[in-house]
């Protein structure tokens, strides 16, 4: 599998993770019990695997190509748009972190609600963001980049992937994600 190929696939994974994020908030508005260690293993899936994984993939290696090579367009999309994404994610996931630690302390409606606005923004951020990688970011990178510069991207990828692999991320997250949503 190519590179880019393997990042759209990734997605998946983290397309049913926001849904797993959006039923939890919707068992809270509902009167279900705020489950911090759960919201907890979120916030590692989302840090771990969508963010140092997956992100970490694109940053170091799709992107870093795309703006070595493709010029001022590219330059505007990954350095305004992207990365801009991925830190507003990394945002939210810290905000709803503080939440849980908040309701934690003091359990009310205000850190419910914080804990709630957080992991909806960040998988309406994380839906939005894949959308624009999957119809634009991939798909300008594919039609621009040479041959040559591609199968430089899938050799990266995959070194990226082995040390993964041996590291075990793939497995575990990947694994979870598929055991929360069955």
């Amino acid at each position: 599998m190519n590179g880019i190929d393997l990042l759209v696939k990734e997605h998946e994974n983290i397309l049913a993770f926001t849904g797993f994020m959006r039923k939890i908030c919707a068992g809270i508005l509902e009167g279900e019990p705020v489950d911090g260690p759960l919201l907890r293993e979120c916030i590692e899936f989302g840090r771990n695997y969508a963010d140092k994984h997956h992100h970490g993939k694109e940053e170091k290696i799709l992107f870093r190509v795309m703006l070595e090579n493709m010029g001022p367009v590219a330059d505007k999309l990954i350095r305004n748009g992207m990365l801009v994404e991925h830190d507003l994610g990394r945002l939210h996931l810290s905000e709803l972190e503080k939440a849980i630690d908040e309701y934690e302390k003091n359990p009310g409606t205000e850190p419910k609600l914080d804990i709630i606005s957080n992991a909806i923004g960040y998988g309406a951020l994380l839906k939005r963001h894949i959308e624009k990688e999957d119809g634009v970011a991939y798909t300008f990178a594919a039609r621009e980049l040479s041959e040559d510069i591609l199968k430089a991207v899938d050799t990266e990828t995959e070194a990226f992937e082995k040390q993964a692999r041996e590291d075990g991320v793939q497995n575990k997250y990947e694994t979870w994600i598929r055991e929360k949503v069955k």
